[in-house]
Order: structure tokens, then sequence, then C-alpha cells
């Protein structure tokens, strides 16, 4: 091939790139990275959320899949030693309220302040923390195939094997106070005397059923996959993989009398590399009922908008887990107390789950 004809080549394939991207050189480059816990739940936000946000803005939305512990660490170390690559990442709303999340990333007070009085958001939507993603529920889901007498429905089935026998999952990663709360109200504990949680109790509890634990998941994608498997018959997971696992056609189904209400929240990371763009896609999810009731259909979970709840089909606001019907059971945890005793209960589970 000629010296000309590789010049041809070279901007013929060029001009086929600038073409399917839609986007000059310059644009390409735009970007926003934001960390996730991957599998079904990041495919319903690309889908929602990020595709739509990038056919608008011209901005590449780059998702790095890790646990909520990796994110943690990730983000803290980044911010240490200064060398910040990530801009966003999902963290659980209970510790987003923590000291340990202000030193690590930016306080929104300021982005927040338009969103204050905006129609239709709740009151929390926005916070120094991060913005409100979405709330769900930490719950028991278990397998509908095979012959059962009976269907488990609160953590007191969970922890019966001999009327509902197979195998168990639980979470095991830096947040274990929703593994000690079912223990506890496995064992008697009334749901508004849960907390503070009587820790040694619930080790105490767990004990009796840690040989029938046949999976501990670190991510919601190893949950799924483990339900996939006949890892487990009854276990404490996400709704949102629930959900995502009951549309695959999986026999699968869940109790909200054995329930937690959760939520994730979307934070800014000091000295994110591309703190303009990811503020833009934080708006973008709030400015956006359309975005929230569509991937909060695919995950049952309930958007921080009233007008995204309104777009949602009736049967998708039935699965959500803040509903007037579900509301007596949903147990919402003690985010103060919580946090003030992260350190020693994951101490405690550490020693305990070794």
């Amino acid at each position: 091939m000629t010296t000309r004809s590789i010049k041809h080549a070279i901007a013929g394939l060029t001009l086929a790139v600038t073409l399917a991207t839609g986007h000059t050189g310059a644009a390409a480059q735009e970007q926003v990275i934001i960390a996730s816990t991957g599998g079904a739940y990041d495919r319903a936000l690309k889908e929602a959320w990020f595709d739509p946000f990038t056919q608008a803005t011209g901005i590449a939305v780059q998702v790095v899949s890790a646990t909520n512990a990796e994110m943690r660490a990730k983000a803290s170390a980044m911010v240490r030693a200064g060398n910040v690559t990530w801009d966003l990442y999902l963290e659980g709303e209970i510790q987003a309220a923590s000291d340990a999340h202000r030193q690590v990333t930016e306080d929104l007070s300021p982005f927040c302040a338009g969103y204050a009085s905006k129609a239709g958001l709740v009151g929390n939507a926005c916070a120094p923390g991060g913005a409100l993603l979405q709330s769900t529920a930490t719950l028991l889901a278990y397998r509908t195939d095979g012959n059962r007498p009976a269907q488990p429905e609160t953590w007191a089935d969970m922890w019966d094997t001999q009327t509902f026998p197979g195998g168990r999952a639980f979470p095991n990663f830096d947040d274990p106070w929703r593994v000690l709360a079912a223990a506890l109200l496995a064992d008697g504990v009334d749901k508004d005397k849960l907390f503070p949680l009587d820790v040694d109790r619930a080790f105490g509890k767990l004990d009796t059923i840690r040989d029938h634990v046949t999976l501990w998941w670190k991510t919601g994608d190893q949950s799924v996959q483990g339900f996939r498997n006949g890892d487990y018959d009854l276990g404490q997971i996400w709704l949102t993989r629930a959900r995502s696992m009951k549309d695959e056609g999986l026999p699968i189904a869940w109790s909200y009398k054995a329930a937690f209400l959760v939520g994730d929240r979307i934070a800014l990371i000091k000295g994110a590399p591309n703190r303009d763009n990811a503020l833009k896609l934080i708006a973008y999810w709030l400015d956006n009922p359309s975005v929230q009731a569509q991937a909060c259909s695919t995950l049952s979970c309930t958007p921080p908008s009233a007008d995204a709840i309104a777009l949602m089909s009736e049967e998708a606001r039935q699965s959500m887990p803040t509903t007037d019907e579900i509301s007596q059971h949903v147990i919402v945890p003690d985010a103060e107390w919580i946090n003030a005793n992260a350190a020693m209960l994951l101490q405690r589970w550490n020693n305990w789950v070794r």
C-alpha cells in the first residue's frame, strides 16, 4: 500500500469513528467515572440513566465495578494520596451520613441548594453526603421451586431449618448490622426495641445457624450467581437483585415481613478529576423523573421524585418497599447508632465470621 493510500485509509477510519460516536475527538474525551456494584444493578442504571445522559450531553459514563467495601477503601486511599481517578461512587445511605464518609467526599450543600425547594423531590433527595439514588430493602428471599409445605415469611423462618430446609445465604462485608438485626428478630426481639442492637445476643443466635450457611456473599452479583447455581435456598439479599432474578424467570419470591429499609446515595469524591461532569450526571438524575421511573421500575426501588413514582406502573409501585401496604413491616435502621458503633460491629463480625 502506498503512503497516499495509507493516509486515505486513516482519514476514512477517523471519519467512520466520528460518525459512529456522533462526537468530535474533543467531545469524545469528556467523561465521568462512577463506581458501582456491578451486574444487573449497573445494567439497569446504564439503560435508564447513563446512556440517555451521554446521548444528551456527549459525556461518556465509565462504570467501575467494585464491592461496597472496596469502593470505600479505594475512595479513601485516593483522597489520602492526592491521586483521585474516580469521580463518583454509590454509597449506602447510612454510611453516607458518617464522619468517615465526609472526610472522603465533597460536601454537596452548595449544589443541593438548587434542589431544596424543587417540587416533587423528597426532602432528603439532596444532602451533604450525596444525592439520593433510590430507597430499597434488604430482605428474605427464597426459592419457590420444590415441594415446600409453606413459604418462609420472617427471620424466625430463616432460622427454622426443620420446616424450611436448605442452604442459607448472608452478606459478608463491612456492614454487618443487618445480619445481626435479623438474628435478633429471629430470637424474638420486638422490632420497636431492636436498636441499640444486643450484639452478644445476636452472635449467640448466629451460632445456631452458622453450619447451614452455604454462601457468604460479598457483592450483589455474587448473591445472584449463587441463587442461579442453587448454592442456597433462603437468603438475606437486596430487593433490587431479587427483582432482577424474578424478571429473568428464576423461581424466587421474597417477604417484606423480613425487610430492612436501605438506600444508595451518589457521592462526589474530593478532588474528582471530572467534577463538573459528575455534577451534571447527578443533576440529570434529580431533574428527570422519567429516568428515575425507568430505573426503579426495573429494580423495584423507590425513586426520590414523586413525579417519577407517578410515571411507574401500578405493579411497579406495589413492589416498592415503602408503600402503605408494607410499611408496617419494613424496619428503618438507626443510622446514628450504626455509624457510632461501626468499628466495634466490624471487629466483632470479623472475629466471628472467620
